[in-house]
């Protein structure tokens, strides 16, 4: 097995069933966590493929990796043009998609196989605690999780990703749950890997032919925060093609819903299914596409269509969406059977309607809404009133309860 942070061989034994380790120097997460800086580069568009930085003419400030289709369905570069000339969302995806119908599917989750974890430990900590063997863990504490041949995993939490051992167990339970299950969570309570990158949802472990893999069971919404802006230009919202992000948040949500390529996951977070960068990536225009299209689908006749895609330069052309395979009926979706399975709900919710449900609706401490959901300026999220309090939802804070001085201080005036 691959290394990953979690030392192995001479450095750990067992004695006594229990996990040995040397004193090693303390390191709090905070001190290990990584993050992508932005560059300013001129005369050329930036990206990162996988270690590599590449240039190229985008229209705009850095060149996306290739969706799915490899040349079939939406070409993103033809649907900047038409969002530039005006076309909506739908009528794009019309274009690319003739014969496919939109369709709307309750609150699910789906299943990420992390192909840049495979063969590894699972190390994992969030700012705000998290649960993992039946047990909290509070702030500072790392859970590191090896699979086990019988499906379980050893856990071994430790101070900091390599510090002072705390305690070990087996678990039949291979995940780590944030406090919260629930979509529209704030940053201080997503997993984050000792490499530095963070996830929404859980993170758990499974094997294939004796080899681990890591899964991000996320809630389909969350999920596409993280696609979107590896997929599309999010500044392309800034060159008036909105809709053209909002298509993309259609396709990538069809196209993974109706994914079905592991017992144990349903797609992948690389090129091989669609990029999936986890939190590092999000970005607030993308965001708005996503909540703006909570929930739609492609169908073909009556099936989530698995809507190819792809950078195509020259613009593409209408797709055969017979030639395309197609997953599940929404009625068959619902909520995945998963370890920490979410609550479920008659059609589309956005993260402020879950967290008015989470609080007690109209019976709750907030009252009945004053009216209905409304952007933040810039697009950097969205807010509704009730008749005692305010819900914001945004990338960075999730969907949670502010003031009135908070709301000011987020759409001044």
């Amino acid at each position: 097995m691959r290394r990953n942070q979690r030392p192995s061989g001479d450095r750990i034994r067992r004695a006594g069933g229990l996990w040995k380790t040397p004193r090693r120097r303390r390191i709090r997460p905070s001190a290990l966590t990584g993050t992508w800086r932005p560059l300013l580069v001129t005369g050329c568009a930036a990206a990162l493929v996988g270690t590599a930085l590449t240039c190229a003419n985008w229209p705009a400030a850095y060149e996306q990796l290739a969706g799915p289709g490899h040349g079939r369905g939406m070409s993103q570069h033809g649907a900047f043009d038409n969002a530039v000339q005006g076309w909506a969302a739908e009528r794009i995806l019309e274009h690319y998609y003739p014969g496919a119908t939109l369709s709307v599917i309750p609150p699910t989750t789906v299943a990420v196989r992390l192909m840049t974890q495979d063969d590894s430990t699972l190390d994992t900590y969030a700012d705000a605690g998290l649960q993992v063997a039946g047990r909290v863990l509070g702030p500072g504490e790392v859970a590191h999780l090896t699979a086990l041949p019988d499906g379980g995993a050893n856990v071994v939490v430790t101070v900091g990703c390599d510090g002072e051992v705390l305690w070990q167990t087996d678990t039949q339970d291979p995940w780590v749950y944030p406090i919260d299950p629930g979509p529209g969570r704030p940053a201080a309570e997503h997993l984050m890997l000792c490499n530095g990158t963070g996830y929404r949802g859980a993170l758990g472990l499974a094997t294939e032919g004796g080899v681990a893999r890591t899964v991000n069971r996320v809630d389909v919404e969350d999920y596409l925060l993280g696609v979107v802006p590896a997929e599309m230009q999010a500044n392309w919202a800034d060159q008036g093609a909105s809709e053209a992000l909002r298509a993309q948040a259609i396709a990538a949500r069809s196209y993974a819903l109706a994914e079905s390529r592991y017992p144990y996951a349903q797609t992948c977070d690389t090129t091989a299914c669609q990029v999936y960068a986890g939190t590092v990536i999000e970005d607030a225009r993308a965001a708005e596409a996503v909540y703006a299209t909570a929930g739609t689908v492609l169908l073909r006749e009556g099936r989530i269509l698995r809507s190819e895609y792809s950078s195509a330069p020259d613009g593409g052309g209408p797709a055969d969406i017979y030639t395309f395979e197609v997953g599940p009926t929404p009625a068959e979706l619902g909520i995945v059977p998963g370890p920490e399975p979410m609550v479920a709900a008659a059609g589309a919710l956005s993260p402020i309607d879950h967290e008015y449900l989470r609080l007690g609706g109209d019976t709750g401490s907030l009252g009945a809404p004053l009216g209905p959901e409304l952007r933040l300026p810039r697009s950097v999220g969205n807010y509704r009133m009730f008749t005692n309090g305010i819900i914001v939802a945004t990338p960075s804070m999730g969907a949670r309860v502010v003031d009135f001085g908070t709301l000011q201080e987020l759409a001044p005036g």
